[in-house]
Order: structure tokens, then C-alpha cells, then sequence
């Protein structure tokens, strides 16, 4: 443990920083995780330093123990800021150890690589695909790609500068179903083949959550390894979640019989089977199936299964080629997800969406299915019996691990807070409007709106807005800016980076937005004084997948309030009280307009989930605390 420990150091020496007890004790408790193959629940808080604290142990182990450790985090970005930012130092101090340069790699999906094969015009374009003209935007950027294509080593979306759209991305890159593998007559030379060989042969690997999702849904693209780490394990039940969700629609089955038409496969009984299930489907009013599908729809669906299936075997036949698997991909698809519709309804979620974007919820069109519950495919699948540890700013919930635990399927694990450098009840305060009435649904109400002005009046700005609602966001959007004069970016006016950019430069400003604003932003300093929560974030009433695990659980005679909704809003919030305190010298309020934090029965436990700020519901005094704040952060402006 000693070398672990003496290894962290050098590590932290090497990027400027100083040891911190936290970070210590959270390596020494990665290390016996890893070196017992045990499972670990480590919460550590902003500014604990937790990367540090698990790239060391875990880099290692797997040099000194000759495995394979696999860390995942929950983007594309922060996987790349762990490779380039924080592994440097890492690889360093290890080498410096044991006189080896350890491997480590980055591992990604397919669709983040140029494919040089379609770029090269091997892979047949869709019909109603609009024509590429030269000077459109699209066009530009195309070109642009293939400019970028001679020049770059790597072929990652990540290292195109400044980058392209999703639409222009999608003319040079295939996914992992319509890849050609190593029967592509350009594998030799594919960026994604690179890169997984590199990952094949690395001590550490480092991926994202979306791949981990692949990975526990019987998909073996991450190879063999021994031990596991993720970070940001609070948003992993999430992107599981969204990785074994999978929708069937008329457009999609036409869409294959066009592709197996195009590869030489007889698509008439595809063809015919997608007319049934669209009618079948446009019986039915949107929302949840819990009884399974109607017979009529179920009938549909079994029959386009089976044409599916029948297009599948005739594909396996056929020449093979682009057109081949691009066909063989969407049929497979097709099958696949009409078989997952079919399957026993107590395994999974099934529901009827309208057509995907249309705002009218009384046009149906499309069924979709989910996994009802993750906790087997992560404990059961990811974890297995190898060593695993989770870590987030996030995991203890209403004060204990107990339900993360549940919800990542692990049993027993072994648990350790390591806190925070650093003193959330002297540096900020959790005010509850307990005055204000209940919020409304969708939106605020007008006192929760005069509750907001004058916060953000006294703070003199400098203000994150986290709502509930694009309506909320908007209406508070508009009565801030009529009636005070600082300035208000909202996240619908540009690109987050940018939007982040400006409220970080501009101290006055505020920033208000809604979901993508309750994670992942960092904004140290006076520019954020004041964090303004307007509701507490329950799932939606509607959400299907959220509705129908409450319901299993309250049949099983447990709460499925406070297992779903209330830990869901747990989380939300615990995530975002925490953009206030980003650095030791960060002062200022969280401020909760909804008075159910306050009066309600479960709002201990939802409070418990935050920061440990101080705690009131004394307006006038938050008031003066903010104008103070205001004018000591107007001196040093």
C-alpha cells in the first residue's frame, strides 16, 4: 500500500498539486478493492482529486499484476480529458517505478472514426438522401473532411478542429452493426481497427459509459479484462439504460427491405409485413403497454419479425460487400428489436411514442422497449466476479450508499465517503423558500418568479439557473431580463461551451438553462454566487420507463416513490447544489424555490443527498448574504 501511496505522490508532485487525506485514503481503498477482487462504492467530492486517486492504483495494478483494467467515465470528453490530462503524470510516476512504459489506450465506438472505406464511396448512399452541393454548409464541411482525411493519424471525431455536424460526421463514418470489420478491403489502413488493437494490448484501457452499455448487453466489444473502474457512476444506470432501448417503426422496416433490395435479397415479405404493423400501431394511443402488446400489434410484429429473419438468412448468402452489410445491419436490427417487443412484458418496459419529432401526442408511430431494470446487467454482467469500483461526487443518497448499491446491483460492497477539502457549511448556504406554494407543473408560478428577481437582484447577478422545464427556463429567462438589468444567456441561444464561456467572463451575468446545466458545469469564483434551483426535479409523470419501475416496485410492496422518483431527484439535486462550491475561496446560496424541500416527508432525504450547506429558510437574511457576497465580489471585479 505504501508504493501506492508513495506513487500518488509522485503523481501529484508531477502536475503541481499537493497530497490530500481524501485522495490518499481513496487510493488505498481502490488498491485493496483491486488487489482482493472485491467491489467498492467511493464517493468523493469536488475537488478530492479522485482521478489521481484511481488512475494510480489502477494503473498499477495492472502493470505490476500483468491485467487488464478497463476505466470508463460518462463522455466521449471527459474520457479524453482523463487520457490527456490526468494519465500523463500517472504514466510517469509508474514508469519511473518499474523501468516500463505502461500501455493504456483510449477505446470508442466506431462512429467516432472516419471510415476510409466509405469515404472512398464503397458504401451506397439512401434513397431521398439530399444531393451534396459544394457551397451548401453540408458540402463545406464534407470537403472539409476529406481534406482532414490525408492529414490526420488518428481519424478520431475528437481531433477535428473546429468540428463538423452530426449530418456531415454521418457521410464519412458507419456504425459498429454496418462496419465491415476485418473483410474491409481497407482494414489495414481503418483508424477504429487501430485503435481497438491498441486498446487489445494496453494494461489500461479507457472508455466511456455508452460503450460499458454495449459491453452489459451480451456485446463483447471491450475483450477480456479483469477489473473494472468507473467514474461518474452515478449516471451509469442511465446510459445502460439508453444502450438496451431500441424502437421498431414502419419507416425503419421500410428502410431495410430497401437495403436488402439494393443487395441483391428478395425484401416483398418485408415490404408487405411494415403495412400491418403501421396500421396496427396507428390503433393504438401513445403510452405504456403494460399488459404486452395487443394481438392485433403483436401479430404485426411477429410477422415482421419473421420476414426480418427471413431477409437475415438470405443476406448470409449473398455476395458479400457495403451494400451487403448495411442491409444485414438493418435487418438484424429489425429482428432483433421485434423480437425484444415479443419477449415476457415483466423483463422489460414497452411503450408507443409519437413519430420522432412531432410535438402532436396524439400521432402514433413508433414502439419502443427498455430494460426494466439494469441492475442484473451491471452487477451480473459488467461485474461479475471481477473486481469493480464506482466513484461520483454523487453516491450516497439520503445519507447512505444503500440505494446506489441497489441500483448498480451489487451486493454488499464496501463503501467509503471521501469527503471534500472543501467546508461546505462555512462556505455556502441551502436556502428552502418554505413560503412559497406548491411549484406548478411545467412551469413557475408568479411568486416563485418574484422569489427569483430579487435573489438574483441582490446577488447583483452572477447567477446559475437550473430549472426543471424549458418552460420554466424561459419564463425565468424573460422576467429576469425585464426586470433588472444584468445580463441573461440561455442555454437555447447558443452552444453550451460558448454559453459557459460567456457566464464564465462575465461576472454580472447569468446563465439559466435546464437538464444539460445540472451536470458537468465548472464554473469557480464570484461568477456564480447564487445557484437557483426552481423545483425539485421528479421524473416526469409520463416517463415510462421511470413510471413502470415505481409501479413494479410498489408491487412488490415497497415505495416506488421514494425508490425511483425520489432517488432520481436525489441525484439531480445533489448534482446540482454542487456547481456553488467549486474551489476553497467559492462563497454563496443554493436557493430552492420549492417549499416541499422543507415541508414535505421526504424532503430530509432528499436534503441529506446535497452538499452539507448550511441550512434556512430565512429569506431576508439569504438576502443580505447575497449583497454582501455582491459587494466584496464588486471590489475585486
Amino acid at each position: 500500500m505504501s508504493d501506492v501511496l508513495a506513487l500518488l505522490d509522485g503523481a501529484v508532485a508531477r502536475i503541481g498539486g499537493t497530497p490530500r487525506e481524501g485522495q490518499r485514503q481513496m487510493a488505498a481503498t481502490v488498491a485493496d478493492a483491486l488487489a482482493h477482487q472485491s467491489h467498492a462504492l467511493i464517493q468523493a467530492g469536488t475537488g478530492t482529486g479522485k482521478s489521481l486517486a484511481y488512475l494510480v492504483p489502477a494503473l498499477s495494478h495492472a502493470v505490476e499484476a500483468g491485467e487488464r483494467i478497463v476505466v470508463s467515465t460518462a463522455t466521449v470528453a471527459l474520457q479524453r480529458q482523463i487520457v490527456h490530462k490526468d494519465l500523463p503524470a500517472v504514466i510517469e510516476a509508474v514508469a519511473e517505478k518499474t523501468g516500463d512504459t505502461p500501455r493504456v489506450a483510449l477505446f470508442k465506438g466506431r462512429a467516432n472514426y472516419l471510415c476510409l472505406n466509405k469515404m472512398a464511396g464503397e458504401f451506397p448512399e439512401d434513397e431521398g438522401m439530399l444531393d451534396i452541393g459544394p457551397t451548401s454548409d453540408l458540402g463545406r464541411d464534407v470537403a472539409r473532411l476529406n481534406e482532414w482525411a490525408e492529414e490526420t493519424d488518428t481519424g478520431d471525431r475528437d481531433d477535428l478542429v473546429p468540428g463538423v455536424s452530426h449530418r456531415a460526421w454521418a457521410q464519412v463514418s458507419v456504425t459498429g452493426r454496418e462496419c465491415l470489420d476485418t473483410s474491409c478491403p481497407l482494414a489495414s489502413r481503418c483508424f477504429s481497427q487501430k485503435a481497438r488493437e491498441e486498446a487489445a494490448n494496453a494494461h489500461l484501457v479507457v472508455t466511456n459509459h455508452a460503450m460499458l452499455g454495449v459491453q452489459a448487453t451480451s456485446h463483447e466489444v471491450l475483450g477480456e479484462f479483469d477489473a473494472l473502474v468507473v467514474d461518474e457512476a452515478h449516471e451509469l444506470v442511465q446510459r445502460v439504460t439508453s444502450s438496451d432501448t431500441h424502437e421498431l417503426a414502419p419507416a425503419r422496416v421500410d428502410t431495410a427491405a430497401r437495403r436488402c433490395r439494393r443487395a441483391g435479397v428478395d425484401a416483398s415479405e418485408l415490404e408487405r409485413a411494415a403495412r400491418p404493423l403501421e396500421r396496427a400501431i396507428e390503433e393504438i394511443p401513445p403510452g405504456r403497454l403494460d399488459d404486452g402488446l395487443p394481438e392485433k400489434l403483436a401479430a404485426a410484429v411477429d410477422a415482421v419479425r419473421t420476414a426480418a429473419k427471413g431477409c437475415v438468412s438470405g443476406l448470409n448468402k449473398a455476395e458479400k460487400g457495403a451494400a451487403h452489410k448495411l442491409a444485414l445491419a438493418a435487418a438484424g436490427e429489425v429482428a432483433d428489436v421485434a423480437d425484444e417487443l415479443l419477449q415476457d412484458a415483466s423483463r422489460r418496459v414497452v411503450w408507443l411514442a409519437p413519430p420522432e419529432g412531432m410535438a402532436d401526442a396524439d400521432v402514433s408511430g413508433r414502439l419502443i422497449t427498455a430494460p426494466l431494470d439494469v441492475a442484473s446487467l451491471i452487477g451480473g454482467g459488467l461485474v461479475a466476479e471481477r473486481a469493480a469500483v464506482f466513484t461520483s461526487a454523487t453516491l450516497e443518497l439520503g445519507g447512505d450508499f444503500r440505494a446506489a448499491s441497489m441500483l448498480l446491483g451489487l451486493d454488499d460492497p464496501e463503501t467509503f465517503d471521501a469527503g471534500s477539502p472543501f467546508d461546505y457549511p462555512k462556505q455556502g448556504i441551502l436556502y428552502v423558500a418554505r413560503h412559497l406554494p406548491r411549484p406548478m407543473q411545467g412551469g413557475m408560478t408568479p411568486e416563485a418568479i418574484d422569489e427569483l428577481v430579487s435573489l438574483v437582484e441582490a446577488a447583483g447577478g452572477r447567477t446559475l439557473g437550473l430549472f426543471s422545464s424549458h418552460r420554466a427556463a424561459q419564463q425565468a429567462v424573460e422576467a429576469v431580463r425585464e426586470r433588472l438589468d444584468v445580463p441573461v444567456l440561455y442555454q437555447g441561444d447558443d452552444q453550451l461551451p460558448t454559453l459557459v464561456k460567456r457566464f464564465r467572463e462575465d461576472d454580472s451575468a447569468c446563465l439559466f438553462g435546464s437538464t444539460s446545466l445540472w451536470q458537468g458545469i465548472d464554473v469557480a469564483g464570484t461568477t456564480s454566487s447564487l445557484v437557483v434551483i426552481d423545483r425539485i426535479p421528479f421524473p416526469r409523470p409520463d416517463d415510462p420507463v421511470m413510471g413502470a419501475r415505481a409501479k413494479r416496485v410498489d408491487e412488490r410492496g415497497g415505495s416506488g416513490f421514494m425508490a425511483v422518483s425520489a432517488t432520481h431527484a436525489a441525484l439531480l439535486l445533489a448534482q446540482g447544489a454542487g456547481r456553488l462550491i467549486r474551489s476553497s475561496e467559492d462563497r454563496g446560496v443554493v436557493a430552492v424555490l420549492d417549499s416541499r424541500l422543507a415541508t414535505a416527508r421526504y424532503g430530509e432525504f432528499l436534503a441529506r443527498s446535497m452538499p452539507p450547506l448550511w441550512r434556512t429558510v430565512d429569506r431576508e437574511m439569504v438576502l443580505g448574504a447575497l449583497r454582501r457576497l455582491d459587494e466584496a465580489a464588486a471590489m475585486t471585479d
